[in-house]
């Protein structure tokens, strides 16, 4: 089964993502912030990092940049999940290392095939 890590500060954006995840046949582990996600990384191997980008201890750009700096996680892809829309925020999000970059609000639809895109 597939493993998505989701990384999100705000409990009920976090909870729906699950669920979304979760009806899409998907196993999660959830973090608050890019610090737990960073350990839990590490610890759990995901397939996949969906993270937000605005959150505290370590932001999702943060996060994205100490993914791929390491060998052990370097090759996960992330989905930065964000309400900054700016074509610079999308930009700069990839050059930090995102593999995709989805803005809210979002579908269901469009998050899963978002993520069924990049897992295939």
């Amino acid at each position: 089964m597939v493993t998505i890590l989701v990384v999100e500060d705000t409990p009920s954006e976090k909870e729906l993502l699950s669920l979304y995840l979760q009806d899409g046949g998907y196993q999660i582990i959830q973090a608050e912030n890019g610090k737990e996600a960073l350990e839990k990384a590490i610890n759990n191997k995901p397939d996949l990092i969906i993270s937000d980008v605005v959150m505290p201890e370590m932001s999702g750009l943060e996060l994205c940049r100490n993914i791929r700096k390491s060998s052990a996680t370097q090759k996960i892809p992330i989905i930065l999940c964000t309400s900054k829309n700016q074509e610079i925020d999308r930009i700069w999000g990839m050059k930090q290392g995102a593999t995709a970059y989805v803005t809210k609000p979002y579908t269901k639809e469009e998050m899963l095939n978002t993520v069924k895109t990049i897992i295939k």
